[in-house]
């Protein structure tokens, strides 16, 4: 599938629809909140250390067999409610015609970085069910491998996120050079957008073909924008992404630093709105209205004891109470320091509780 909108449903009926996650995407009312963990097969686990020291990032993620097996060990070995594919949100710059590798200890690194109106000319047309088969076989043998009464999500990078590793060539502390580069350039910089936002509709849209139940778009880099540049040149993009999942599969819009652009972020679309640790849940359903939300513990609460962990938790839940369309999460990943112990406490903790 390559571009063009879908409607009505991908699938037939889908035997989850009452599980705990997918009710609240629905705002329904749960006895409690579900809860997942945004990188939550990682290296705070014991499991995947070992197998990474074997395994490069590349490799696993080009393995539907050991994708599976790190997407289902994270779930049963934490207990949470849903299970996120692993991946990587920059799997889809290799079939536009960049390099992608991982530089150990400093990220990921693209090659030739996006620097011009030329550059984005270059980039290929792409056809996900050929050049990314690889992550839609991982989401069929994930979904056979998973318990049956677990979601499980699929995801992309958001279009602006992927074009700021391309730009930057990989991770930036100001991002200057994508800053300079959709200002000085906008026709280029839209076309570049449009380019990538076709790519992550067409992943997204593929994964839900092969079995994903949700799926969350991670806009990471979003917060270095103002609301007025994220309006101009983001905004439009992000919208055409979510204007093509089909209405009755759940979409989760997440960025970091993003709390002044949620009103904005929640016109580009998406069913569930992610929140990071800065912005109080409370006052951002008076601000966004009616509207699921996931989020938004610090994930360095899960550094400290579990006493703390517990703690705070339970800070989130109290401020939440029981109020319907909410989703336990940190307010980004799982730090690679995490005691394993901590993310059990967080699960069972959210598990234990009665929402009133």
């Amino acid at each position: 599938m390559c571009g063009g909108l879908v409607t009505g449903s991908l699938r037939p009926h889908n035997p989850l629809g009452q599980s705990l996650f997918l009710r609240a995407c629905r705002r329904e009312k749960t006895e409690r909140p579900p809860v997942w963990l945004m990188r939550q097969a990682g290296r705070y686990q014991a499991s995947y250390r070992t197998l990474r020291a074997h395994v490069s990032m590349l490799e696993l993620c080009k393995s539907p067999d050991l994708v599976a097996q790190v997407t289902v060990n994270a779930v049963q070995e934490t207990g949470v409610d849903a299970a996120i594919l692993f991946s990587d949100l920059l799997l889809p710059v290799e079939p536009l015609g960049l390099v992608l590798s991982f530089q150990k200890g400093e990220g990921p690194s693209i090659v030739p970085a996006i620097r011009n109106a030329s550059d984005v000319t270059r980039l290929r047309p792409v056809n996900v069910t050929e050049s990314l088969g690889y992550v839609l076989d991982a989401v069929r043998q994930t979904r056979r491998a998973l318990s049956p009464d677990v979601p499980l999500l699929g995801f992309a990078g958001a279009p602006f996120t992927l074009a700021a590793y391309m730009i930057e060539g990989g991770g930036s502390k100001d991002f200057a050079n994508v800053k300079s580069f959709m200002r000085a350039e906008p026709k280029a910089w839209h076309a570049l957008l449009g380019k990538i936002s076709r790519v992550v509709s067409d992943l997204l849209i593929e994964q839900i073909r092969a079995g994903v139940d949700a799926v969350q778009v991670f806009d990471s880099w979003v917060g270095v924008l103002s609301p007025s540049d994220y309006a101009t040149y983001v905004q439009p993009h992000s919208r055409s992404v979510f204007e093509k999942i089909p209405k009755d599969v759940p979409a989760l819009h997440f960025g970091t630093q993003s709390g002044a652009l949620l009103e904005r972020m929640k016109e580009a679309g998406g069913t569930v709105i992610g929140l990071d640790w800065r912005v109080p849940i409370s006052e951002t359903w008076k601000r966004l209205g009616p509207v699921a939300v996931m989020g938004n513990l610090d994930p360095t609460v899960l550094l400290s004891s579990k006493t703390v962990v517990r703690r705070e938790v339970l800070r989130i839940l109290d401020e939440v109470g029981g109020q319907p369309g909410f989703i336990f999460n940190l307010g980004h990943g799982v730090l690679p320091s995490t005691p394993f112990e901590n993310v059990v406490t967080l699960v069972q903790t959210v598990k234990e509780f009665r929402s009133k």
